[in-house]
């Protein structure tokens, strides 16, 4: 076990315990010697942890304490990995851009050791067809953040325009194709909208009368997409 992921083990341990707990029941569950808690203990003090007592009388946590990036396990930094590459291949170029930045940024505080296992980890993802949309997907996802109505002009299955004003609130990323979820004004329903079928959008100035996180709660209630069915 790497020393970072034996500090992280640390802080969750600690975690668990809202009065004092003894170093030698310390060492005892996360599998070290007592004076290599000591060390640690002395360690996460350094970098900021408020850990509060002493040898004898106990080790405390106090709330308010955020583990820093440099904190992942090995398991969590494949996982941001994977989730960054997936997204820089799925997502709209913006968004992939986002994720690059992001990962470079946790990148650049990792210690030596993880930082070199972010940089050649061999989790891939596989590239996606085309998407085929004429519009910024990135103008769906401000619509989405902002609780503004959109106006859509949408072309369905078999060719037919329509146009509709709708209460975005989710988007969802699929193998082949994206899918907008929202409330239409004209079905007075819940509808998906394909992004590869979307000809126009706009964000309107009008925030629509609900949030999202009640759409969202509502629509699970009541809807699964099936993308192959839009």
């Amino acid at each position: 076990m790497s020393r970072s992921e034996r500090l992280l083990d640390l802080m969750q341990v600690l975690r668990r315990y809202r009065q004092p707990v003894s170093g030698r029941r310390l060492a005892e569950e996360t599998g070290v010697s007592l004076r290599t808690l000591y060390r640690d203990i002395a360690s996460l003090q350094a970098r900021g942890a408020r850990i509060e007592g002493e040898p004898g009388i106990g080790y405390v946590l106090r709330p308010g304490f955020m583990l820093p990036p440099m904190m992942f396990s090995e398991e969590e930094i494949e996982a941001l990995v994977l989730g960054s590459r997936w997204v820089a291949k799925r997502g709209d170029p913006r968004l992939a851009a986002a994720a690059a930045d992001a990962l470079a940024k946790i990148g650049s505080v990792l210690p030596a050791d993880l930082k070199e296992k972010l940089e050649h980890s061999t989790l891939l993802v596989g590239p996606r067809k085309p998407g085929g949309e004429t519009i910024d997907l990135s103008l769906l996802r401000k619509s989405i953040r902002s609780e503004h109505k959109l106006e859509l002009r949408y072309l369905d299955n078999d060719g037919r325009d329509s146009r509709r004003t709708v209460w975005p609130f989710a988007l969802g990323f699929f193998e082949e194709v994206r899918v907008l979820a929202a409330w239409c004004e004209l079905r007075q329903d819940f509808r998906h909208f394909r992004t590869d079928r979307i000809a126009e959008a706009a964000m309107l100035d009008d925030r629509y009368p609900r949030r999202r996180q009640a759409l969202l709660k509502d629509w699970r209630a009541v809807n699964s997409i099936d993308p192959a069915g839009i």
